[in-house]
């Protein structure tokens, strides 16, 4: 066996019980050494009976244990280690401890000790590991002391807040896509402070009653609301603010408003501090001074101007309750409502979460004995309904729109509150371009003078208008117009707010869906626009199992058209061009109007503005998206299918530094749809124009595509279309002042009704004049053939050829009789025209549509109809009410966007 594989010879005797018996034997009473400590060639590998002595002079008999014994040999500290180290092991006659002594330990200065005895010297095992009383004790008084230390220097390092430096607000400045300013608006003349006996005590109980009823007993700190708001924030939730009136007081004049545990920590010093130095009348004034109430309005002073136009001391008790209702939160318990910051901000909620709350709050007032039995019935009487909004300066005609645009886009995209942002002192840039906001407002108010005559006509009364015009491949919204302005007390901004259907300017996403998804029946392969289906009015719509659907009493659910011209069999380019509405519904059906949808939100529709109830009615513009919004998908037509949300604001500002929690858009095109379906719409749409309904629109003099729009009762018209440089919406409608539902506008202008290609395609036309003047005019990319022609069910069989007539120029209106055909033994070019594909067709009804004659030239006006049908049995259709002029539609959606 090789040398290092060879084991040693073992020790007899070895091991822990030899160091027992060791112990016992030897006259020490010493345990045994390891082996080798002495130093004797009898230590290694040998065995020793009990008593031998060492041969080592001056040493002791020693016998050695196991490893155990050797380790805790070694573990042995101090005056024993010494001693080992230096050769003092005393024994043997005539050592110190006198003749028959086995030796003993040397003397030896006892070890420095540790000023923190962990682990613990001297035990063993698990015991070195727990700590003395003392240590336990010891720190524990040193946490305490450093905690009343830091304590005492956090609250001798605040200082009290001054109600009167949180009224040092600063105006917010809004520019121009040049750079040039627009206006400088903000809240700090919206602000006065008063002392609190010019406050109602109505008011001080109202706020004590609703928010701290534990006011003049509490300390002014509340630790379970601050631990909720530390977990929060650990959590990467919402914080929580001050749950007493104290808190919220420190928290109104903490001008510094990132949330961070710093600062959670300071404000509680803050409001250690300002309970123990003031007193609760000041604090109570400190806070209803400071308090943000909504419309701009800091404080109770400024509060009861901007709802009551009053002094805060005049202020009645149900006026009270009202005020301190609202700081609950004024966005959402302001009656005039708040969409544009979130949809479910609107009037109507508004208004109903405001009386819940006033009328609570005078129930806790009433039962905590600060209203007797008769002012609480005198109080409780009627709602203090508050009077309008009120132009702020500068905020006048389109200015005011612009702001709220911005405003609602800056808070949408950052973690600014509205408070925070009313303080002031941000700077907006915007995207808007001056030159075409004022010739956006010029045309609205050019035709609205000339068509438009409210003082001699009734039916004239309440017409409003929305439009916004945005870039494609871009999304930067350029210009809108938003209303008559706040100084005329309209406060709605019409071209972000929901609640007006489209109508027709619905079907190109029909169309467009049809190209992608196919239909039922045509396993998948998208359909071309040469597609015929019956464009008769009055017509039962077929499902795809065959059945038709049904009104709610189960008889036949008809769709209808605006006239009762017997169109026949016709092509989706000539139902497209002449707005005929039952071709679209049934092609709604056969394609699936869930893929309608999903085509509309990816050219920019957002969600919640589309109709709910996918009925056949969906197809012909049920639905009421934002002026911006319809503007924004159809520029996705325009740049081939590639979308770029809407966006109103590039950067923002504080003291020349961009705000850190605003995010800049980034406009970055993706392709939400087959650039060659996008280019057949558009193709499609360039018909309209040329030969359709939007013929109003030819005075562009440039090549433009675009669908005109009128819905059920006439209760609104649009028109909405674009060139390659921007695209348009233009809705136009009557509403009632009093309660926010659609008029019709049968009568309207001194007409029988009003249409889509009319009024609303003046003033796109106008105003597309203006802002594409001196630009060029680069026309669409051409389109390919696409899909394959798939006729409803129930066309009749293509015959060999058909020569149709053309008429000679675009009629006004749809021809009385079918044209006269005949048949031939091969096709002709006019069918080939028909198929419009033929290089040889251009200007006679082909493809591009710019022709007088072909299949598809027809009649303008006369024989379309873009109102919705009634609803079938499954639907419950809209279109009636703009939701109190504040929907869920606005270019941002649910707060957002």
């Amino acid at each position: 066996m090789s040398e290092h594989r060879r084991k040693p010879p073992q020790p007899q005797g070895g091991g822990r019980a030899a160091a027992r018996r060791g112990q016992s034997g030897s006259s020490s009473g010493r345990r045994a050494a390891p082996r080798g400590a002495t130093g004797s060639p009898a230590d290694s590998y040998g065995s020793r009976s009990p008593g031998s002595e060492s041969t080592d002079p001056g040493g002791e008999e020693r016998s050695y244990g196991g490893r155990a014994e050797a380790r805790r040999a070694a573990q042995r500290g101090g005056r024993r280690r010494a001693a080992d180290n230096a050769g003092g092991r005393r024994g043997g006659p005539g050592g110190p401890t006198g003749p028959g002594r086995g030796g003993g330990r040397a003397t030896t200065a006892p070890g420095k000790k540790r000023f923190i005895d962990y682990p613990r010297a001297g035990k063993y095992g698990w015991r070195r590991w727990v700590p003395s009383w003392k240590l336990v004790s010891g720190l524990f008084i040193g946490f305490v002391g450093s905690l009343v230390v830091m304590v005492g220097v956090g609250y001798a390092m605040v200082s009290i807040p001054n109600e009167n430096d949180a009224a040092k607000s600063q105006n917010n400045v809004y520019y121009w896509a040049d750079g040039s300013q627009m206006v400088a608006t903000g809240t700090g003349v919206n602000r006065q402070n008063v002392t609190i006996d010019k406050i109602p005590e109505a008011m001080q109980w109202a706020v004590i009653s609703a928010e701290n009823k534990s006011f003049y007993q509490d300390s002014g700190v509340d630790p379970m609301g601050i631990a909720r708001a530390l977990g929060n924030m650990a959590r990467g939730g919402q914080t929580q603010g001050g749950s007493t009136i104290t808190q919220q007081f420190v928290k109104n004049t903490y001008l510094s408003q990132e949330q961070t545990v710093t600062r959670k920590f300071k404000e509680m010093f803050i409001s250690i501090k300002v309970g123990t130095r003031l007193d609760k009348k000041q604090i109570l004034q400190g806070y209803l001074n400071t308090s943000y109430y909504g419309r701009g309005a800091y404080g109770i002073q400024a509060a009861a101007r901007t709802y009551y136009g009053k002094d805060a001391l005049d202020l009645k008790p149900s006026e009270c309750a009202f005020l301190a209702a609202l700081l609950k939160g004024p966005t959402y318990y302001d009656p005039a409502g708040n969409a544009d910051l979130d949809p479910s901000a609107n009037a109507k909620d508004n208004r109903e979460r405001s009386e819940k709350r006033w009328a609570w709050i005078l129930g806790e007032m009433h039962k905590d004995k600060h209203l007797s039995d008769v002012q609480y019935q005198e109080a409780i009487k009627e709602y203090p309904k508050p009077q309008d909004r009120k132009a702020t300066k500068g905020m006048t005609g389109q200015i005011s729109y612009l702001v709220d645009t911005a405003k609602k886009y800056v808070l949408n995209h950052s973690k600014i509150t509205e408070a925070q942002f009313d303080q002031g002192g941000y700077q907006i840039y915007t995207t808007f371009e001056k030159d075409k906001v004022n010739a956006l407002a010029r045309a609205v108010k050019n035709v609205q003078k000339e068509r438009i005559d409210p003082k001699h006509r009734d039916l004239d009364k309440y017409v409003q208008f929305g439009a916004a015009s945005v870039k494609p491949k871009d999304g930067a919204i350029v210009a809108l117009y938003g209303g008559d302005g706040y100084e005329n007390g309209h406060f709605t901004n019409n071209a972000d707010t929901s609640g007006v259907p489209v109508g027709s300017t619905w079907k190109p996403f029909v169309l467009a869906a049809a190209m992608e998804y196919g239909t039922y029946k045509s396993e998948g392969e998208g359909v071309s626009p040469l597609s015929k289906y019956n464009g008769n009015d009055h017509l039962k719509v077929r499902k795809p199992n065959g059945e038709y659907y049904l009104n709610k009493d189960n008889s036949y659910f008809y769709q209808n058209n605006e006239s009762d011209h017997p169109w026949g069999y016709i092509t989706l380019r000539k139902a497209m061009e002449q707005s005929v509405n039952t071709p679209f519904v049934q092609l709604g059906v056969d394609v699936g109007m869930t893929h309608v949808r999903d085509v509309a939100k990816a050219a920019g529709i957002l969600d919640q503005s589309m109709s709910q109830d996918l009925n056949p009615s969906f197809a012909i513009g049920t639905s009421t998206p934002s002026a911006i919004r319809m503007a924004d998908a159809y520029a996705t037509f325009a740049a081939s299918g590639k979308q770029v949300d809407p966006y109103s604001v590039t950067a923002v500002k504080v003291n020349g530094t961009d705000a850190p929690s605003f995010d800049k858009p980034k406009p970055a095109p993706k392709g939400v749809m087959d650039p060659n379906i996008a280019n057949n719409v558009t193709d499609v749409l360039e018909n309209v124009i040329q030969n359709g309904t939007g013929q109003k629109a030819k005075s562009l003099g440039r090549t433009a595509a675009g669908k005109t729009g009128t819905t059920d009762e006439n209760k609104s018209a649009w028109f909405v279309g674009y060139t390659q440089q921007l695209s348009t919406s233009v809705a136009m409608f009557r509403e009632n002042p009093k309660d926010h539902k659609l008029l019709s506008m049968n009568g309207t202008a001194g007409v029988d009704s009003i249409h889509g290609g009319d009024i609303p395609t003046l003033v796109w036309t106008e105003y597309m004049k203006a802002a594409l003047n001196g630009k060029s005019d680069p026309g669409f990319p051409a389109p390919t053939e696409i899909g394959k022609v798939q006729d409803e069910v129930g066309a009749p069989s293509p015959t060999p050829s058909a020569t149709i007539t053309p008429s000679p120029t675009p009629s006004d209106t749809p021809s009385p009789t079918p044209s006269k055909t005949t048949t031939s033994p091969s096709p002709s070019v006019s069918e080939s025209c028909q198929l419009g594909w033929d290089p040889n067709c251009n200007g006679n009804g082909g493809a591009n549509g710019n022709g007088a004659g072909g299949v598809d030239t027809g009649g303008v006006d006369g024989g379309g109809g873009e109102s919705p049908s009634p609803t079938a049995t499954d639907t419950t259709g809209t279109g009636n009410t703009r939701g109190n002029g504040n929907g869920n539609g606005g270019f941002f959606g649910s707060q957002t966007g």
